[in-house]
């Protein structure tokens, strides 16, 4: 009896478990280029629904490391607080002038500069003074569902309430002022594909230029002496 008994009880959660982890108790989404089809990793996407704003998000670091940086794209929420290590042996300037967060670090190399607090939603484009290619960015949100896609491009949207909610999914090409969302609606349940018209190119690495090489010489020379 007490056998018949565990395996009743093992039976019922596992029910419970498929329940809960079905389509039914949330929305599947994959986000695709719409010119080639392939899958899009770093789509940012938010679904706007009643309850509270996530606090949830990617760490409250963006690095530069081989004079890029990493990640590339980052979701906090609204009011985190994001530091920029540098692990380059050579100096950056990091900075922004998007709407959302305008701020400027200037020239350091290992000595980090204190945390940087993003109190504003929106999309913030981070540049390097420095470096012309270096570009990342951080999308900061009060939405209380937030997502990014991984490398397949699906995100899994689960405990969604009840009804049809908007949707919207950001991509740093979906064009070149890097402030435009695709606008949609997801419901409980659904599985959904989105694709995307890219617009926008992404940053190609060009070899310094010789005021670069000098700018970088005369640190090194510096740092050196």
């Amino acid at each position: 009896m007490r056998h018949d008994t565990l395996l009743l009880r093992g039976l019922a959660w596992l029910c419970l478990s498929l329940v809960l982890a079905s389509p039914a108790s949330g929305a599947q989404l994959q986000v695709t280029d719409a010119s080639t089809g392939e899958p899009l990793a770093d789509a940012v996407v938010e679904v706007l629904h009643p309850g509270t704003p996530s606090a949830a998000g990617d760490a409250g670091e963006v690095m530069q490391r081989d004079a890029a940086f990493v990640p590339r794209v980052s979701v906090v929420a609204v009011d985190s607080r994001v530091s920029f290590p540098n692990r380059d042996t050579t100096r950056h300037h990091v900075f922004s002038f998007s709407p959302a967060k305008v701020f400027d670090l200037e020239l350091y190399l290992q000595e980090t500069p204190p945390p940087v607090t993003f109190d504003q939603a929106g999309v913030v484009v981070l540049g390097c003074n420095i470096h012309d290619h270096m570009r990342a960015f951080i999308v900061v949100s009060n939405a209380p569902r937030i997502a990014r896609t991984g490398a397949d491009g699906r995100v899994a949207l689960p405990g969604l309430p009840a009804g049809r909610h908007a949707l919207r999914i950001w991509h740093p090409r979906l064009e070149d002022t890097h402030q435009q969302w695709w606008e949609g609606q997801i419901s409980r349940g659904e599985t959904r594909t989105v694709a995307l018209d890219l617009e926008a190119s992404l940053p190609v690495r060009a070899e310094p230029s010789a005021l670069q090489e000098r700018f970088r010489q005369a640190l090194q020379d510096r740092e050196g002496s």
